[in-house]
């Protein structure tokens, strides 16, 4: 568990992060009509979308609003040394994990959080969201939700229609569906069955094992207990080694296998949701390049299908507790202790209602609603999603490239978005163990033609030695 920052130890911090402090609002008594939001969305034309935001925010409450765009290891650092000296944001748009971890040290207010929550009632919001940012107390047991869910992005499986039906084969719904889709790809097309994060030791390798042994009903750890020994990983871990045995071009990071299904040289792509504009041709920065690209250039988007959620294995915990889970990232609204709290309600409500469809669209194929609808309309903010152009440059929207299925299939996947250990007193751990690569590690033994369950066991092994230095 994080210990309470202690003032001494954040004022040394404070001649290190005086420039990001200018970024930080007065203090509290001197706030009176103002905020200061500071978010991750750093782009010029992203800024420029959230200050658009704001001024309709402003417009109709007459509260004043600074959008500061902070990298989230920049608002880290300044949230501490600001918390010593008073100084702090009103709003912080953040990653889970980050609000998590703000909560144990009690920098939070979620007393505020909680009212918001409230008034828009939090059967709206996406149940794994909330429990991605709830902070379970080790000792009492108790939960406290730290932030309110805004948006995230979660993992999916894009295929080629056409090459699977040339290689007869069905979409598949498990990963064990998947490793065999993606070897028989390989053997009758001579192509990369799918391509994705499979170098070891690297990010690319833990995003990988986390994604695909969390949808194969895989945990890293239940209860304090580490299990990534369990029999569910290790099938994960043979899985794992068949899926990237089914690439012809060796082993791929994500910039690559990204390239590869962009070029038409893999059958599958395990992405995330930021693939979607790309294979429609409608990110200057990354074109398609298939061969078919040359005369069409949505080839890909017109024989693209997506796997948006992929079932556990049947009999498993996963399957009868927890169901899908499919890895992904989330953001969220948190409120320092100290800030402007009745202001700071008021800007989440809105960006949240009323503003929270120009909100999506400031990134549209990464920021898919975590609050679907409203109780009068479940579906409001999905819907509304799906008509979004991709981005302030792109009028496109996901229904008009892909179809309303597509949008439906979409909050299937962001209903499944989770990440080991969330909601719970273990996610420190697994949060140690995705930071410093420890699974990736063991990749190479794996290759290499050890046994999974040897894999499977060293990576428990490694886990628990990790758990114990906490």
């Amino acid at each position: 568990m994080h210990r309470r920052i202690r003032p001494s130890v954040a004022v040394v911090a404070l001649t290190a992060t005086a420039a990001l402090l200018a970024a930080c609002g007065a203090p509290a008594e001197e706030q009176s009509g103002s905020i200061t939001f500071w978010t991750p969305q750093s782009t010029p034309e992203r800024v420029a979308a959230q200050e658009a935001v704001a001024e309709r925010f402003t417009q109709e409450t007459g509260i004043e609003v600074d959008v500061v765009p902070l990298a989230a290891a920049d608002q880290d650092q300044a949230l501490v040394t600001g918390a010593a000296s008073g100084e702090v944001p009103d709003v912080i748009l953040a990653g889970a994990s980050q609000v998590t971890s703000w909560q144990s040290q009690g920098l939070l207010d979620t007393d505020v959080v909680q009212e918001t929550l409230d008034t828009l009632d939090p059967a709206t919001f996406n149940e794994n969201a909330l429990g991605a940012v709830t902070v379970q107390d080790a000792d009492t047991g108790e939960s406290t939700i730290a932030a309110v869910p805004s948006d995230g992005w979660v993992h999916l499986i894009a295929y080629r229609t056409d090459l699977l039906e040339e290689a007869d084969v069905e979409v598949p719904t498990t990963v064990a569906e998947l490793a065999q889709a993606a070897t028989t790809v390989k053997e009758e097309l001579d192509v990369t069955g799918i391509a994705l994060g499979t170098q070891s030791g690297t990010a690319s390798g833990t995003e990988g094992i986390e994604s695909i042994f969390q949808s194969a009903g895989c945990r890293l750890v239940s209860d304090g207990e580490v299990t990534i020994d369990s029999p569910e990983c290790t099938e994960a871990a043979g899985l794992f080694k068949e899926l990237r045995d089914s690439s012809v071009a060796g082993d791929y990071d994500v910039e690559s296998a990204r390239a590869a299904y962009l070029a038409g040289d893999a059958a599958m792509l395990l992405f995330s949701t930021h693939i979607l504009d790309e294979l429609a041709n409608l990110d200057e920065a990354v074109p398609p390049s298939c061969k078919e690209c040359a005369d069409d250039p949505e080839f890909l988007a017109k024989n693209s299908g997506f796997i948006t959620v992929l079932d556990p294995p049947a009999g498993s915990a996963a399957a009868s507790e927890a169901g899908p889970a499919q890895f992904g990232a989330t953001l969220a609204y948190a409120v320092p202790a100290h800030a402007n709290a009745d202001e700071a309600r008021q800007y989440i409500e809105f960006v949240l209602g009323e503003g929270y469809a120009d909100t999506l669209a400031v990134a549209t194929e990464g920021r898919l609603p975590l609050r679907t609808g409203t109780p009068e309309n479940p579906t409001e903010y999905l819907d509304a999603w799906g008509g979004l152009g991709f981005g302030p440059k792109v009028e496109s929207s996901v229904a008009e490239v892909y179809g309303d299925d597509l949008v439906t299939a979409m909050g299937e996947g962001m209903s499944a978005v989770a990440r080991w250990g969330q909601g719970t007193p273990d996610a420190t751990l697994a949060g140690l163990v995705a930071t410093q690569g420890t699974l990736a590690q063991q990749l190479d033994p794996l290759y290499g033609g050890a046994e999974p369950a040897d894999v499977t066991g060293q990576m428990a092994a490694d886990v628990t030695a990790l758990q114990q230095d906490q």
